[in-house]
């Protein structure tokens, strides 16, 4: 289906307005952002409402300009030694069981900003009770010394998205690389085996059902264990348009094929990387 006209499963996703200013209550004034508003989630009104956010760290400024995100992009800020604490008193008095944090991507430090990841996770699990954590990480350009350096701080799922299948690259993330995300998972699931590998792909991108089949066979086979896989949506005018509309039929089918493989698909028009994303690792634990 073309882009021209939203077909109707897609219409009918209201934001809740309530729901976004009790969030922002806590977040604002602490100088925090949360990707759900940065990027502008379909699903913020429903996670919002069950007392979940996705925190964005080292601020609101990427060093990378992907043709599909609404996050800005430019020259960032210098990192905020108090972001930690503050995420962590955020996410205190939000009361939240499962903290997904992800970042901006930060080219310009050595590290990519892992060691702030590590910080943050490590803040985190101070809490009583603690929190279990999900990262999403950049690909810190294929390094597996800042990968690690995450993984020490001991989040229970680690989460990098592949975002497109390999053709796409050069035309919508242009400064990443298919094999460095790749790299990133193999990585976890090899020498954390006890972390849930995890990863994520939109479509409506220009991609055909035969790419996304085959990223989700070379995503299984570097060891993966969850795949979220939902419909791009242009955020903006500034963005790439979409391809076409999946169909609700399609989705299901990537679920099917995920269980072929052995793999958790969760795939659906609205789904995103952090969606449900602590049912998802309830299904892991019990």
């Amino acid at each position: 289906m073309s882009s021209g006209v939203l077909p109707g499963w897609l219409r009918g996703q209201r934001l809740r307005l309530g729901e976004l200013h009790q969030i922002r209550s806590v977040v604002g004034p602490r100088g925090l952002h949360t990707v759900c508003d940065e990027a502008r989630c379909p699903n913020r009104s429903e996670c919002f409402s069950r007392g979940t956010a996705t925190f964005l760290i080292m601020g609101g400024v990427c060093t990378r300009a992907c043709a599909y995100c609404s996050v800005g992009h430019g020259k960032p800020e210098p990192l905020d030694a108090e972001e930690p604490r503050r995420v962590a008193e955020a996410a205190q008095l939000m009361g939240l069981r499962h903290v997904v944090v992800t970042s901006v991507d930060r080219d310009d430090l050595p590290d990519g900003g892992a060691s702030h990841f590590a910080r943050v996770v490590e803040a985190l699990h101070r809490l009583e009770p603690a929190p279990t954590v999900e990262v999403l990480t950049p690909d810190f350009r294929g390094s597996l010394a800042a990968v690690d350096l995450v993984l020490a701080a001991g989040p229970q799922v680690y989460n990098h998205n592949i975002e497109t299948v390999r053709r796409l690259y050069p035309r919508v993330r242009r400064q990443g690389r298919y094999d460095w995300a790749l790299q990133v998972i193999r990585h976890v699931a090899q020498h954390a085996p006890g972390v849930v590998a995890k990863s994520g792909l939109l479509v409506g991108l220009g991609e055909e059902v035969r790419e996304v089949e085959e990223t989700l066979a070379d995503l299984h086979a570097a060891g993966c264990r969850v795949v979220t896989v939902g419909q791009y949506l242009r955020p903006t005018r500034r963005q790439v348009a979409v391809a076409r509309f999946w169909e609700p039929a399609e989705f299901a089918a990537l679920t099917r094929l995920g269980e072929q493989l052995g793999m958790r698909v969760v795939a659906g028009p609205f789904v995103r990387s952090s969606y449900r994303a602590e049912e998802t690792l309830a299904e892991f634990k019990a």
